[in-house]
């Protein structure tokens, strides 16, 4: 009998070393990892930078808590914020953290700035999205799995179909603070949205004075070849949210970047966290900073995309999937014969790890450092699955 709660069901394979792409099992089995921590290990397991960032900080100072300052704390917030194009930072540790932030900031700057009436405050939020498992957030999950038994449900939030600009724009009202997005979905499934659809959620907001809040807690840092999707689409968020491969695959990292008239809203007592920005964190933040600003993972994912792209659309001309969606290094697969969780067992079976996400998606996000060859392999293992 395990101690251990059963919140998750993982494949069978207990992992004892990583480096780069590979993991190796407690067994000797090696294993190309297409999962990277669900896009925390953007940059592969154990970068050389990363964990030399890590050693350096252990041996100096780890934790202050946020009630006195240490050295790299402004750093951090200036190199994220460069990077990002926003003005201001907030740092937390998880992505579901980072999304709690960014709904308090624009209900607090809804009733400061906006005089929307106490306690009314409404987001627009968009069908099928994952944001996190805390009951504020499951409160607006369309994911019966993930919503159902944990009632009462927070209230103030309205759910439209993703993708569906103009049902978007007609969910906004006088009490409508902010729409909260993901540039492109991913729990879901790898979900992309039409041409011109950030563009136009844009616009609205814009004209209607509500916020625009993007989740780039997995989409964001590489993983689609731009420092934030939502420079694709040309656009800029007034709060983006990012987790995950902030971190590097060293520590929980996360942030709120965007406005600082929104943020500032967030005045000492209304919000903190006790291990939010502290000096490990910072230090391998601020090496994860320095990484995308070389460009040179952007670069590979872009030369990458397209064997991507070319073999997912050979996958799909096999007749043994449903649909595929790719962007940058990040593909989804609806399949047919089988179940997500038997595709993935298959695939692990052949040497690559991913995970199904819902009953007949697989989702597969390599990390960035991944090779052509690997691509391959992976692909390769991934059509054998799929095959009746």
């Amino acid at each position: 009998m395990t101690t251990l709660a059963p919140n998750y069901h993982p494949l069978d394979i207990e992992i004892a070393h990583a480096e780069g792409a590979w993991v190796t099992d407690t067994a000797g089995i090696r294993y190309l990892d297409c999962l990277a921590g669900y896009s925390a290990l953007n940059f592969g397991h154990r970068h050389p930078a990363l964990v030399a960032a890590a050693h350096a900080q252990l041996d100096r100072l780890t934790l202050t808590s946020r009630a006195v300052r240490h050295e790299l704390l402004e750093p951090f917030a200036q190199a994220v914020t460069s990077l990002t194009g926003t003005e201001m930072l907030l740092p937390m540790n998880t992505g579901a953290e980072a999304v709690e932030t960014a709904i308090k900031a624009a209900r607090k700057w809804g009733y400061d700035v906006r005089s929307v009436p106490s306690d009314s405050a409404t987001i627009v939020v968009a069908e099928g999205a994952f944001h996190g498992r805390t009951t504020t957030i499951v409160s607006m999950s369309s994911d019966a799995e993930a919503r159902t038994g944990f009632g009462p449900y927070t209230p103030g939030f309205r759910i439209v179909p993703y993708g569906d600009a103009g049902a978007l724009a007609a969910a906004i009202d006088e009490t409508t603070v902010a729409v909260l997005l993901e540039p492109v979905q991913g729990e879901a499934g790898v979900i992309v949205p039409p041409e011109g659809y950030l563009a136009a959620v844009r616009e609205t907001c814009n004209a209607q004075d509500v916020l625009l809040i993007l989740d780039e807690i997995q989409s964001g840092l590489g993983r689609t070849g731009a420092i934030l999707t939502q420079d694709l689409a040309g656009i800029r968020a007034d709060l983006t949210t990012l987790g995950k491969a902030l971190g590097g695959g060293i520590v929980p990292v996360s942030a709120v970047v965007g406005r600082a008239d929104v943020l500032r809203g967030l005045t000492p007592g209304t919000h903190g966290s006790t291990f939010g920005g502290n000096p490990l964190a910072c230090a391998v933040g601020l090496a994860v900073a320095e990484l995308l600003r070389s460009g040179l993972f952007q670069k590979r994912v872009a030369a990458l995309a397209p064997v991507l792209a070319a073999r997912a659309d050979q996958l799909l001309r096999s007749g043994h999937v449903r649909a595929v969606r790719q962007i940058g290094l990040w593909l989804g697969v609806d399949v047919l014969a089988r179940t997500g969780r038997e595709v993935s067992e298959r695939m692990a079976a052949n040497g690559v790890i991913a995970k199904e996400t819902h009953d007949h998606t697989i989702r597969l996000a390599p990390p960035l450092c991944v090779t052509e060859e690997e691509l391959h392999l992976m692909m390769d293992a991934l059509a054998r699955a799929v095959a009746p």
